[in-house]
């Protein structure tokens, strides 16, 4: 359950899944299942999805949640903390999200498709993070590194895109009610209050203010995790001196010849523990270890089964050749390899940043490829993009599948060799 690789395993059955049941006697009511209406009363207004939205607009705020606390982390202590650590994934991200986007333009300057132009700048870092695992110790611990960074920081750009493009007419007494929230996060932040549940409970009214504001709501994930603390009450050595103390007293407690005293006394022992251990983790990291699982392991192979099945009536060569389809496998095929790779390797050379330490050039490039699995992140943009417009929408859902298969495929022989 905790080891990377599986995530990409799971995300992986349950599109194949999704692209059997789509293709099979039960494709009509499988379609079913997921246009169900689902209810949610609020006071007296109401919101009414169909199972399929309230998992992409509801659902998929805790995965960008979890995404914008690996963000935050990446930027305080991890690979994006310094301006030199992070020029060089923030370049090739962006060399990996201008290029896929101006290729699927020259297919798609006008006309319907024309809104899908933002579906090839995305890197899935759920299967990204799943092959470098597989490929651990055939690839330096410095590639693993920069590419992660890379697909976080496309992940910030996906998120600043559907901010900005995909934002229907605003709501602005909501958007106050939004706003008056993030300033209450802001507030309990600066209070340094470590509590979870004042954050869960002002995200989800974030997340109600944001829906109603006309700006899409998944938008809230993201602003909640940049106001969840970074601080731990207790600090390490604190932890190591007050632990020391407790499991003094739990040796004390097992010389005692009275065992039913030795079993309450432990357990005050155990417990006082398990509290110095939570107040260790920050709150952002509570967070990221509670939700991680449910983000992996549930909400992102729903998404898949949800969105990535398409039936194939007629030719399947009609669905991918046309500019839709072929605007998307060679943004993110041919795009982003170039767009990485040449914005990558032009920094390197201009000396504006270091080579990760022990790769090659054939290595920077393999990983280039491996960026262009666009998968969960290029479906959720599709579904933005085409909302309503099913021919476009299963062109772009085949187009995306063929380009992350191929991306993958060869990313992955070119890293393993």
């Amino acid at each position: 359950m905790h080891n990377e690789a599986s995530g990409g395993i799971v995300l992986l059955v349950m599109t194949i899944l999704s692209l059997i049941l789509s293709n099979s006697s039960f494709a009509a009511g499988f379609h079913a299942i997921w246009e169900s209406s689902i209810t949610i009363l609020f006071n007296e207004k109401s919101l009414e999805f169909t199972i399929i939205h309230f998992i992409n607009d509801g659902l998929m705020v805790l995965f960008f949640f979890v995404v914008g606390l690996e963000i935050k982390r990446e930027i305080l202590v991890g690979e994006l903390s310094g301006f030199k650590k992070a020029l060089l994934p923030v370049i090739g991200a962006a060399g990996g999200m201008i290029v896929p986007a101006v290729i699927y333009l020259l297919f798609n300057s006008s006309g319907a498709g024309s809104a899908g132009w933002a579906i090839p700048v995305a890197t899935d870092i759920a299967f990204v993070v799943g092959i470098l695992v597989v490929l651990k110790g055939k690839i330096p611990t410095s590639l693993r590194i920069f590419l992660t960074a890379l697909a976080i920081v496309d992940d910030i750009g996906a998120v600043i895109i559907i901010a900005i493009f995909y934002t229907s007419s605003i709501s602005f007494t909501a958007l106050g009610f939004a706003i008056i929230i993030i300033v209450l996060l802001m507030v309990i932040n600066t209070l340094k209050i470590k509590k979870l549940m004042p954050y869960i409970i002002l995200g989800i009214a974030l997340w109600i203010a944001l829906l109603f504001s006309g700006i899409h709501a998944t938008i809230a994930g993201v602003i909640l995790a940049f106001t969840i603390p970074a601080r731990s009450k207790l600090d390490k050595v604190s932890f190591m001196q007050s632990t020391k103390g407790i499991l003094s007293e739990l040796n004390i407690n097992i010389e005692s010849k009275d065992k039913g005293q030795v079993e309450q006394d432990n357990l005050s022992v155990i417990q006082a523990i398990e509290k110095n251990c939570e107040n260790v983790l920050t709150p952002l990291q509570r967070f990221e270890i509670n939700l991680h699982p449910w983000i992996t392991f549930f909400i992102i192979p729903l998404f898949a089964l949800a969105n990535a099945g398409v039936t194939i009536q007629g030719s399947f060569s009609d669905l991918l050749f046309n500019p839709v389809g072929i605007g998307i496998v060679l943004g993110l095929f041919i795009g982003k390899q170039l767009g990485v790779f040449g914005f990558t390797y032009s920094a390197i050379k201009l000396r504006l940043a270091d080579r990760p330490e022990g790769s090659s050039n054939v290595q920077i490039y393999g990983a280039a490829v491996l960026a262009g699995i666009g998968f969960t992140m290029s479906l959720f943009i599709a579904n933005l993009s085409f909302a309503g417009k099913s021919g476009l929408m299963d062109e772009a859902r085949v187009g995306i599948l063929v380009a992350s298969i191929i991306s993958g495929f060869v990313g992955f022989m070119l890293l393993r060799k």
